[in-house]
């Protein structure tokens, strides 16, 4: 007669079969070329530093890391690829903030944020910075905030899009200060950097490093940066919270993901040889140079991270009744 527990105790052999060989795959990673999906067009600050960490993992590797630009719907078309592939650690994700307020903004994803996806460490942090176009008669955050109460709805804003960090951060100073602008929204940071230049727009919250070359050029004023502490970046100009807005931060994130359902001891090599990169001098100093703080968190340390910024700017979007267009 059968024994009735004989097929658990199969099962349960398997299992462990292929826990124990978590280590081994791990160990061995990787086996072929990997590719990083970053879900905007090349130039932008999310492919500028998945291309400056590039080289050293493919050193480091002995593998060649391909970035591959899968811009589109909000950065939804790139990072559906990741969710959808298979969770050996040959397809990676970079992503920055649009990744925790997408799933507020669309009515619906094709997958599900954070389960579909493995976080592993943040690659860098980059408080945006507050410019303003040189016409424009405010040389403070608090000057801008007096010139909207005195013209309510008159001055204009630009973003890359509905929804983006620079959209919602300004969102966020316009609650704070209760004051209220026109938002116009441009199909990319790129285009919505040519307007402010322009003079078509007045105002624009967008990467540090994307800026640094106008902000040098004299042709925008840097007026603060988002984040809780000042850019290395730029050490001169002010946070937002301490020229006028106590209070407020909103600094920009860019980080690794792998697909969902990672093996942790894949995940634990993938974040200690991304770690050992990013702290190379070499490559610790381009970050830099690009207008990047690094605060790179362990993964768990991480998943607590996304879990709060989910929570907060789901807060912010619900109540601004943000919806992409």
């Amino acid at each position: 007669m059968k024994h009735p527990t004989r097929p658990w105790i199969a099962l349960l052999i398997a299992a462990a079969t292929v826990c124990a060989g978590f280590p081994t795959a791990a160990q061995n990673f990787p086996l072929r070329p990997v590719r990083i999906v970053v879900p905007s067009t090349p130039g932008g600050a999310l492919d500028v530093i998945a291309r400056t960490v590039s080289p050293a993992l493919t050193e480091k590797w002995k593998q060649q890391v391909v970035i591959d630009n899968r811009a589109g719907a909000g950065g939804i078309i790139g990072t559906e690829i990741v969710a959808k592939s298979a969770p050996d650690g040959h397809t990676l994700l970079v992503v920055t903030t649009g990744f925790v307020t997408n799933p507020f903004i669309y009515k619906q994803l094709p997958y599900v944020t954070p389960n579909d996806f493995t976080p592993i460490t943040i690659l860098g942090t980059a408080p945006n910075v507050l410019v303003a176009h040189p016409a424009a008669p405010v040389q403070s955050v608090k000057d801008l905030i007096n010139l909207a109460r005195d013209k309510p709805q008159q001055l204009t804003y630009g973003s890359s899009g509905v929804g983006s960090g620079g959209h919602l951060s300004m969102e966020l100073l316009q609650r704070m200060a209760r004051v209220q602008l026109i938002h116009v929204p441009y199909k990319g940071a790129g285009a919505a950097t040519a307007a402010i230049v322009a003079g078509q727009t007045q105002f624009l919250i967008t990467a540090t490093g994307a800026a640094m070359p106008q902000i040098r050029g004299n042709r925008l004023r840097a007026l603060a940066v988002t984040g809780v502490n000042r850019s290395e970046a730029l050490p001169e100009v002010p946070t937002i919270a301490e020229s006028g807005l106590p209070g407020y931060s909103a600094s920009g994130w860019y980080a690794l993901f792998g697909p969902g359902k990672m093996p942790p001891p894949l995940v634990n090599k993938i974040y200690d040889d991304v770690i050992a990169v990013i702290r190379r001098s070499d490559v610790a100093t381009q970050i830099r140079a690009q207008g990047f703080d690094q605060n790179a968190l362990p993964p768990n340390e991480f998943s607590h991270f996304v879990a709060k910024e989910l929570a907060t700017w789901g807060a912010v979007i619900k109540d601004a009744n943000i919806r992409a267009e």
